[in-house]
């Protein structure tokens, strides 16, 4: 499984540890990822994701996974977050036909 944040992109980053003797050695940083369960109203039930804390942040003050997917464009979105969004769309499109 990659270690790529949904939200952000965010992926590891690569260096080296470097001793009191200028020995280096290489090393990465891997992003602070978190598997997250955001509550969704138009499907009505729970979505997890895998986030940074950041990307978690980003979710909430957007107003929730709803309000988040639906306000940004496709091109910013993982493959995941493209799946939900798609059944966001679908529902929204039946909970409409349903009203009407």
């Amino acid at each position: 499984m990659s270690r790529v944040c949904t939200v952000s992109g965010k992926k590891p980053h690569y260096g080296n540890n470097v001793s009191h003797a200028n020995n280096k050695t290489r090393r990465r940083w891997e992003p602070n990822l978190q598997i997250c369960s955001f509550p969704s109203e138009i499907l009505g039930k729970p979505v997890a994701l895998r986030l940074t804390a950041n990307g978690i942040r980003t979710v909430e003050h957007n107003g929730g996974l709803d309000a988040w997917l639906l306000g940004t464009r496709d091109s910013r979105l993982s493959e995941t977050a493209l799946k939900v969004k798609k059944l966001l769309k679908r529902a929204q499109i039946r909970a409409a036909k349903k009203a009407a």
